[in-house]
């Protein structure tokens, strides 16, 4: 794969990374998509190829529980999803998953997705 743009750059880390990453019924993955201005989470269970739980920035749930000033693009919009969707795993009895950054950089919001999960309960 040659690398012409930063997209295929960040497909080409991410295929890396999904060598070694694999979720289960028991330890979904927990994938994260980072647009400029929003931010996407799914929890996915690769034995069966299904999607046990979603999260996004454009949601009216997420928007609804953030104040004036957070938004899906930037790191108060960031934590707050976190949260969200380790509450929605939790509710369905999940608290083990395997994080996977999607060949983004682990810093900014990112970072702040998945603190936020471990603080709202999730093991990582």
């Amino acid at each position: 794969m040659k690398i012409t743009s930063t997209k295929d750059r960040r497909k080409r880390i991410s295929l890396r990374q999904r060598k070694r990453i694999s979720g289960t019924a028991e330890r979904p993955r927990l994938r994260v998509f980072r647009s400029v201005s929003h931010i996407y989470v799914q929890v996915i269970d690769d034995a069966t190829g299904t999607t046990v739980a979603s999260a996004a920035s454009t949601e009216a749930a997420v928007k609804g529980q953030s104040a004036s000033g957070i938004r899906g693009g930037n790191v108060a919009g960031a934590q707050a999803l976190g949260k969200t969707i380790a509450e929605r795993l939790i509710a369905k009895g999940i608290k083990r998953v395997v994080f996977d950054r999607g060949g983004y950089l682990y810093h900014g919001r990112i970072r702040a997705v998945a603190d936020a999960a471990r603080e709202a309960g999730l093991e990582f």
